[in-house]
């Protein structure tokens, strides 16, 4: 695999199998896409989708299967070396630092895994305390942070090597709105000004929407789309149809067999004794006849109107479920 002057990120019929004690479980199933420099590039899907298995991979921590993938134009299994010594990673999900030690000598510890100069070292972790807000909070002990000052000591680490390309997989989980847009802020501000590539695994839409430039959506281990979020928002045509309906049910599944009706998700909520149902429709017929059939079901529909497509919507349109419902069938990888 040979490097382009603005690919930073190359995957190729990447394949990532686990050994079970029955049938073999296929994790990733043949999935290519390249990054660009400074591109911030979601992969966005439901828990088991393969996300996380396509961070692991490319940041050296998981062998393929089959597939080759390249960073920076270093082969991932060939020169493992080479991809570590221009990347970096995260997870919001892992312990990320050593308890009885403050904030900044987990900071100053992992600078010297990488050799940085003391002084260098210095500069680099004041800088970024400073744009994460973590500055008032560096000399307290790792453990005794609350969830978000952890988690900005954990970007922060993932920046301190001046890494060429970063991975995040689920940066901003379990995080208060504040913390996490204040992370957003951040991490568009090194893909913007310091031509940095980053990678973001996660299943928030609204984080995907917000700062990623393109976006691949998977699930099964498929990439199942790819482009700007806009550019899958418009494919999906017309608004969704959001109806609220009275008495609360898990099934809607008649929906499906309206014509024109792509896919549907719902929530109940029995405090309010009302489901809420999205329904991605192909035109506005479509919409009248899901009205009619969930009117027809027994249902009464308290409201109903239309909205811009999200993501999630698109991933209704390709699957005919949401992430929510593919993620209760308990596919895993």
């Amino acid at each position: 695999m040979t490097a382009r002057d603005d690919v930073t990120v190359e995957a190729r019929d990447l394949r990532r199998e686990f050994k079970t004690k029955g049938a073999p479980a296929m994790a990733l199933e043949g999935i290519s896409f390249k990054v660009k420099r400074g591109e911030i590039f979601g992969v966005l899907g439901p828990n088991g989708a393969g996300k996380t298995t396509t961070i692991r991979i490319l940041s050296t921590l998981l062998l393929p299967t089959s597939g080759s993938a390249a960073v920076m134009g270093f082969d991932v299994e060939r020169e493992p070396e080479k991809v570590r010594h221009v990347i970096n990673m995260a997870s919001g999900a892992e312990k990320a630092g050593y308890d009885f030690i403050s904030a900044k000598r987990n900071l100053w510890f992992f600078s010297q895994l990488y050799g940085i100069e003391s002084r260098e070292a210095e500069k680099r972790i004041d800088d970024l305390a400073e744009r994460l807000g973590l500055t008032k909070y560096l000399d307290r002990k790792f453990y005794a942070l609350s969830t978000g000052y952890r988690q900005r000591a954990t970007i922060a680490r993932a920046f301190i090597n001046e890494p060429r390309v970063v991975f995040l997989d689920e940066p901003t989980i379990g995080l208060d709105v504040m913390t996490a847009r204040s992370i957003r802020e951040f991490l568009e501000d090194e893909a913007r000004k310091k031509d940095r590539t980053i990678m973001l695994a996660t299943h928030n839409m609204a984080e995907v929407d917000a700062i990623c430039d393109r976006v691949a959506i998977i699930d099964r281990g498929k990439i199942i789309a790819e482009g700007t979020p806009d550019e899958l928002k418009r494919s999906m045509g017309v608004p969704a149809l959001v109806m609220e309906v009275t008495p609360p049910a898990k099934g809607f599944e008649f929906l499906g067999q309206v014509a024109g009706v792509r896919g549907f998700t719902s929530t109940s909520d029995e405090e309010r004794g009302l489901s809420t149902v999205q329904v991605v429709v192909q035109d506005d017929a479509a919409a009248r006849r899901a009205e009619e059939a969930m009117s027809g079901s027994g249902h009464r529909i308290v409201a109903s109107w239309r909205k811009e497509t999200t993501l999630e919507e698109v991933f209704v349109g390709l699957v005919g479920q949401g992430f929510k419902e593919r993620e209760e069938q308990g596919d895993g990888s």
